[in-house]
């Protein structure tokens, strides 16, 4: 089930290993270090009424307009994290330096969660 608490965490691995890979974003908007974890506030408000329940599918999503490459990131984003609920996820992001390094309520900058990502990569 895609809650908006998983959605915001699954924002910022997209956004977290694409930076990395790529040396540029997946998408323009910040990153903020809120009490659970990263969040894109414009998404977040955009689905805040659905609380804690499911989300909709969104009716004008079109794949189209990403890259080959932007969509194969999404998919391996969601095939590693997407099998975990908005609160283990929550969780995971407490532990990493992006969040850590960010006081709360400010910017995660891309330079932090890039040279956090990159790290991951060559870990893994």
């Amino acid at each position: 089930m895609m809650t908006n608490l998983k959605l915001q965490k699954l924002l910022y691995y997209a956004q977290g290993f694409n930076l990395a890979l790529f040396n540029q974003p997946l998408f323009l908007e910040e990153i903020k270090a809120w009490q659970y974890g990263p969040v894109v506030e414009e998404v977040y408000r955009t689905y805040k009424e659905y609380l804690r329940g499911p989300l909709p599918e969104p009716e004008d999503f079109n794949p189209e307009v990403m890259t080959l490459e932007e969509r194969e990131l999404i998919d391996e984003v969601y095939s590693v994290f997407g099998k975990y609920t908005g609160t283990i996820l929550v969780n995971l992001t407490h532990q990493e330096k992006p969040w850590m390094d960010t006081e709360l309520n400010q910017t995660i900058t891309h330079e932090l969660m890039s040279d956090y990502f990159k790290s991951q990569i060559i870990k893994d």
